[in-house]
């Protein structure tokens, strides 16, 4: 069971966009549950040091989906390089693991 599940991560520029790609994975079977933060970024881009607010997802799903996770996120994603992060799931308890497995 280990390595079968993971938290994909992304950011957006606004709570809109956050909703529409959550909907989306949920609405494709691609996530069981993805969670939305409101955050502040600190970043480069394009040699410049920028300050903005943005939208953080955590969705919850299988490993073997990331690659379709990562295509229905950059196809509808505003960003020119969206931030499309796995983070393995090492443990968790069997029955939340099992309900990722039903709703995926």
């Amino acid at each position: 069971m280990e390595n079968d599940y993971s938290i994909i991560v992304t950011t957006t520029a606004d709570n809109d966009s956050a909703k529409k790609i959550a909907r989306l994975l949920v609405e494709k079977r691609l996530a069981a549950c993805v969670q939305i933060f409101p955050m502040e970024s600190v970043y480069r881009w394009q040699d410049k040091i920028h300050e903005e607010n943005e939208t953080t997802l955590f969705v919850k799903s299988r490993t073997a989906l990331f690659d379709e996770i990562k295509a229905a996120i950059k196809e509808v994603h505003t960003y020119e390089v969206p931030e499309i992060i796995r983070i393995p799931i090492t443990g968790g308890l069997p029955e939340y693991l099992n309900w990722i497995d039903n709703c995926t």
